[in-house]
Order: C-alpha cells, then sequence, then structure tokens
C-alpha cells in the first residue's frame, strides 16, 4: 500500500512537538481523539510509515510544527478505560473499544513553523482539508503535494 499523508492537530500547551521530542524514543500514541470520523481514520486508514504533519492548533498563529511518521498502526485508546484520565469513557468497556489511537514517532521539528495565513497564501493548498471552511477535525487526510509543499516550506529560513 503506498505511503499516506495526514494532518494531526495537539494544542501545544497540552503536547507540542517538542513534547514528543523528549518523549522516550521520540514516540507516543496520539490519545484523546472523541470524533467518531477521526476515531475511524485511526483505527481504519492510518498505517505504519504514514507521514504525520503535527499541526499546534489554538496556538498563534495555529501552524505545522514538524512532521512524524506512524509508529504503529490504530489500536483501543487506553486512556478510555482509566477513570483517572481526561479521556476516561465509562461507556466504553475492553471487550468492545469505542476510541482508537495510533503511536506517532518524532520526524522532525521545522526550522520554522509554518503558520495558518501562510498556508492559505501558498499557491497548491486552496484545497486542503485544513483550509475548508468549518474544517474541525483533529485527524485529516493530507495529499502528497500538499506534504511536498508544507515540509519544503518548513525547511526554509525566513530573513
Amino acid at each position: 500500500m503506498a505511503r499516506r499523508y495526514w494532518l494531526m492537530k495537539s494544542e501545544p500547551e497540552s503536547f507540542s512537538i517538542h513534547d514528543l521530542q523528549r518523549a522516550p524514543g521520540q514516540t507516543t500514541f496520539w490519545d484523546g481523539v472523541r470524533n467518531y470520523q477521526a476515531r475511524n481514520l485511526l483505527r481504519d486508514d492510518l498505517q505504519v510509515g504514514d507521514g504525520v504533519l503535527f499541526y499546534h492548533s489554538n496556538a498563534d498563529p495555529p501552524a505545522v510544527a514538524g512532521t512524524a511518521q506512524v509508529a504503529r498502526a490504530g489500536y483501543p485508546d487506553p486512556t478510555q478505560f482509566d477513570p483517572k484520565s481526561g479521556h476516561h469513557d465509562p461507556d466504553a468497556r475492553p471487550d468492545n473499544p469505542r476510541w482508537y489511537v495510533v503511536d506517532v514517532k518524532l520526524d522532525q521539528i521545522f526550522k520554522r513553523a509554518v503558520g495558518l495565513p501562510e498556508l492559505r497564501e501558498t499557491a497548491g493548498l486552496a484545497d486542503m482539508v485544513l483550509l475548508r471552511k468549518g474544517s474541525r477535525l483533529s485527524v485529516q487526510p493530507v495529499t502528497a503535494k500538499e506534504w511536498n509543499t508544507i515540509v519544503k516550506l518548513g525547511a526554509l529560513v525566513r530573513h
């Protein structure tokens, strides 16, 4: 199967790309997704080796901070079963999990974050899911062309 690309949103005050950098093996599971459409992507579509744009949402400005890759395909989110977790779901059961995670491993932190205003102004990104009105999914597909464009922008040093 061909490599696919995704954008995954995280609020940097909760978990930033620098937190991923400090994680053991620079790898962690992507937990807390509580939207069924995003859950389905995590459970069914994200595969080992897929590329991830790490997006800092709720930042000023929101921005793609770097890349990661899927290190383990979807499996039940362990936080849904933990009553002490902020992501606990009392209706989820181990024999019938409701929420899923993938493991992600840091690839690179961009030399400069690529902010939402710049994404909106960049040729070739107009159809990107992130830029569509009302698009709020925390996990969303990205085309190979969009991936390549954003990775190039992140490698540029602003003068």
